[in-house]
């Protein structure tokens, strides 16, 4: 068995970069850190490498990307953002923060670590409220929106509802909605608001 730590000291490796070991495709190769042992007794011959590490930051979060290039869409991936929103460089003032579009590539290999941040863009979507279409252009919307929608008035006291949806985003694909709760939208979900009468 060999270490990271011994392959790493038999070349002199900086702590700037990662080791790995080369797996045949499809398998992804492996990140070997120091107190990882390696089996050399395996058939064939072993193969490490070292990737550098270009370090950066997405609305504060640090992340670690391997390539001199990231494109807006790889970062928005990394990080788990929308591919609608809104992402964008910071830049020392006095300039301005500069816009990277999804296919925008941008060059991490430059001084310094590279700072970025999103910023949420409503679009108009259609929901499809107690089986009538309403567009909406909010990325949210509250149990109070539904019932207005639905009946024209979410603050009717004689009456109690009950407000379920399908169809829904990631975050939240189906469930009901108590009074004061807020969903996430997406395009053609389903909204049904009932009416209860209170007793």
């Amino acid at each position: 068995y060999i270490t990271g730590r011994q392959v790493r000291d038999l070349v002199n490796a900086s702590e700037e970069v990662e080791l790995f070991l080369a797996i045949r495709k499809p398998w992804d190769d492996e990140l070997i850190l120091d107190e990882d042992k390696v089996d050399l007794a395996r058939p064939g011959i072993e193969k490490f490498f070292f990737k550098d590490i270009l370090l950066l930051t997405i609305n504060d979060k640090k992340y670690k990307w391997y390539e001199q290039y990231i494109t807006g869409k790889q970062l928005k991936a990394l990080a788990q953002i929308p591919i609608e929103d809104a992402l964008y460089l910071s830049i020392k003032k006095p300039w301005e923060d500069e816009l990277v579009e999804n296919e925008t590539s941008v060059d991490l290999a430059r001084p310094g670590i590279e700072h970025f941040f999103s910023k949420e863009v409503d679009r108009e979507v259609v929901i499809i409220v107690n089986g009538k279409p309403r567009t909406w252009n909010k990325r949210k919307i509250s149990f109070e929106e539904v019932v207005s929608l639905a009946e024209g008035n979410a603050n009717n006291e004689q009456k109690a509802y009950t407000v379920t949806y399908l169809k829904g985003p990631k975050q939240n694909p189906e469930g009901e909605m108590a009074k004061g709760d807020i969903v996430f939208v997406t395009d053609k979900m389903i909204f049904n608001a009932t009416p209860t009468d209170k007793s």
